[in-house]
């Protein structure tokens, strides 16, 4: 269970939460601390109460015996009555109101204890995927993001560096070292929009390879199937026939 909500912690940004969720271990329990500061005050105990009711539903699939809630604990006001048991439903037991925090309490001491439904394989699998998720979604957000969006808009032309910069209102040498401070660069940048809209015009355009190579901004059909064939390990129409059954 530890393992398990290390993982979580780590990838939450691909969930729906709006809190942040931390951890804390004091006399003998672990506690999941719920806030949420970012979220306007009418609105901060649903997401909190909702983020609540999800860990719960979690917990009870990995480890419903194994781990029980020891706690719940809310520092919002008492709900009135018609609606309090439904709290107590949800978390299998009375939930405490007008706390010093959000928590729910765990034994720490059950924490390291296997989940009976526990893969290694799968957990290797389901961890390198929300890896990918997790590059990708951040790759939207920050100067790479923004320098993605004006490729795409300057395909099929042949985008440069000097021409992206102008438009993001920049110098190409700030735009270059900025790029490097996240950890890519202009050509690589464009290296991923091209590789990533060949394999969508391939798969689902239809489109023959040589209209592909004038739309992503390659002067001729041979330069863009060398491009691929360093993306992928094999030429454009090779894998369309491999990925739809039909040759391109």
């Amino acid at each position: 269970m530890r393992s398990a909500i290390e993982v979580g912690l780590r990838y939450v940004d691909l969930t729906f939460s709006f809190c942040r969720i931390e951890t804390r271990a004091e006399s003998g329990e672990a506690r999941l601390i719920l806030s949420a500061p970012d979220v306007p005050l009418g609105l901060r105990r649903f997401f909190i109460e909702r983020d609540a009711g999800a860990l719960q539903t979690l917990r009870q699939e990995l480890a419903a015996f194994a781990v029980p809630l020891r706690r719940i604990e809310f520092a919002f006001p008492v709900p009135v009555a018609a609606v309090r048991a439904d709290y107590d439903a949800v978390f299998g037991q009375p939930v405490h109101f007008e706390a010093e925090e959000n928590a729910m309490v765990l034994d720490l001491a059950l924490l390291d204890l296997p989940l009976p439904q526990a893969d290694t394989h799968t957990a290797a699998l389901t961890r390198a995927q929300c890896r990918d998720l997790l590059t990708r979604r951040r790759a939207r957000t920050g100067l790479a993001g923004q320098v993605r969006n004006a490729l795409l808009a300057e395909l099929p032309q042949q985008p440069t560096a000097a021409g992206v910069a102008a438009k993001l209102h920049m110098s190409d040498r700030t735009l270059r070292h900025r790029l490097a401070a996240e950890g890519t660069s202009f050509r690589t940048l464009l290296d991923e929009v091209r590789e990533h809209l060949a394999v969508e015009l391939l798969i689902t355009g239809g489109l023959p390879a040589e209209q592909i190579a004038r739309r992503l901004g390659y002067s001729e059909v041979s330069s863009f199937s060398h491009a691929f064939r360093r993306w992928k390990g094999m030429g454009p129409r090779a894998f369309r026939t491999k990925e739809v059954g039909r040759p391109g």
